[in-house]
Parts: structure tokens; C-alpha cells; sequence
């Protein structure tokens, strides 16, 4: 589609392309960890201990990241985990061969504190991004589409 002055109009289209991308990636950053999210929001899952092995710390310039690694056995003794992170657990909560009280909602590289995670808030960033992403987009192409279709009105 041309302007009256020979130059190129840019249809919604391509624009609608690339953001039905990016919600579809930030769907599928987010919705596989709804269940999880929520369970470890809940701290619901196989409740056990923790046995702290080692902190690793990553240093970023003016930021500190620390993660407790070490074991992970359930109340009955049916669940064991080794080399498994304690989610939240920063470099001062622990010491190593210190026992805390954890729980499993599931997830293969860690659990949490019985007090659960605050992880949800993020996912849910995630998925109300994608949302209003494809709600913006399509907003967007139908009202092009529904102009694109209405007979323009000759001045009276």
C-alpha cells in the first residue's frame, strides 16, 4: 500500500508477526512452570530435610549472588536428592553440614524453604506480558483490517 506521495505504508502485519513471536516465547519461558511456581509458592510437596554441603557465590559489579548446594531427604526416607540447591538460601542462612527443614514440589535442581518461594511473581510477569502482547497486537490488526473494509465517506 502506497501514500498519495508514492511512499510505502507498513501494514500491521509484520508487526503483528513479530509480536505473536515474542508473546509465544514469553508462553513458553512461562506456562510449563505454572504448576511448579505454585506449588513451590505453597511449599506443597514432599516435605524433608536439607543437609548444606557448599555455598557457590557469583559476584556481579555491585551484586552478590550466593546458592547452598548439598542433600535433600524426605520425612519417610523415600526421597533422597544429592547435589540438589536450596532455593532462597543465601551465603549467612547456613553453615556447611547444617540440617534445615526443606520440601520437593518436583523440580530436578532444587527445593525449597518450608515457607515457600516467592518464583510465582515472576511467571506471572512473564505470562501477563504475552498476554497483553497478543492483546495489543490483534487489538491492533483487526481495527486496521475493519478500516481497510469500511468505504471511505466523501466529504459532504
Amino acid at each position: 500500500m502506497t501514500t498519495g506521495h508514492g511512499e510505502r505504508q507498513s501494514s500491521p502485519a509484520f508487526f503483528t508477526a513479530v509480536l505473536t513471536f515474542l508473546a509465544a516465547f514469553l508462553l513458553f519461558l512461562s506456562v510449563p512452570n505454572i504448576g511448579t511456581v505454585v506449588r513451590a509458592a505453597r511449599a506443597d510437596g514432599v516435605p524433608g530435610s536439607f543437609t548444606a554441603k557448599r555455598v557457590e557465590c557469583v559476584e556481579h559489579p555491585g551484586h552478590g549472588s550466593c546458592t547452598w548446594s548439598g542433600d535433600f531427604l524426605s520425612t519417610d526416607g523415600a526421597v533422597r536428592k544429592t547435589d540438589i540447591a536450596l532455593y532462597g538460601a543465601d551465603r549467612e542462612m547456613l553453615r556447611e553440614g547444617q540440617v534445615t527443614a526443606a520440601v520437593d514440589v518436583g523440580r530436578e535442581n532444587r527445593v525449597y524453604g518450608p515457607g515457600g518461594s516467592m518464583e510465582w511473581v515472576f511467571t506471572a510477569v512473564l505470562l501477563l506480558a504475552a498476554l497483553g502482547i497478543l492483546y495489543a497486537a490483534y487489538s491492533l490488526l483487526v481495527r486496521y483490517l475493519l478500516r481497510a473494509r469500511t468505504p471511505a465517506t466523501a466529504d459532504r
